[in-house]
């Protein structure tokens, strides 16, 4: 008997099992730290300097600029903060990949691995090196303190 924990979710039943070559796992955690470390890392450098470019403060009296400026301020903060957590993300998948495959190097995986193993996985903490979020000037703050709306 199957522990529930190890089904497939009810309106998958029917379609019989989810194969996977645990095997492969390993290569494929490899490739994708590999990808990261080498391909995408290196060029977090240049999308901080690009993301820094200055803009003018604006006007006090251009409300709808300064309105503008703040909310396009936030969702750069916020873009930068998902560009630089896509590595340790990555590396976090290619890190319980390689758990599991080594979890399950020398058995029948197909029969062996279990869906609560799988999800410990994901679920574990990895220290992984990442580099830190640069924090973006705000253009409706300068020298002369933040921009007062009348």
């Amino acid at each position: 008997m199957i522990p529930e924990e190890d089904r497939p979710a009810g309106w998958l039943r029917g379609y019989g099992g989810i194969e996977a070559d645990i095997r492969q796992m390993r290569e494929f955690a490899d490739r994708l730290q590999n990808e990261v470390a080498r391909n995408y890392a290196p060029h977090l450098s240049y999308i901080a300097d690009d993301m820094k470019a200055p803009v003018p403060n604006p006007a006090d009296a251009f409300i709808e600029l300064v309105q503008f400026l703040q909310a396009h301020h936030e969702t750069q903060q916020a873009a930068v903060h998902m560009v630089w957590d896509l590595g340790p993300a990555t590396g976090h998948l290619a890190d319980a990949a390689g758990r599991i495959a080594a979890q399950y190097a020398h058995t029948d995986a197909f029969s062996a691995a279990r869906v609560a193993d799988v999800e410990q996985a994901l679920g574990r903490a990895v220290a992984v090196g990442a580099r830190p979020v640069p924090m973006l000037p705000d253009p409706t703050t300068g020298e002369d303190g933040p921009v007062v709306l009348p």
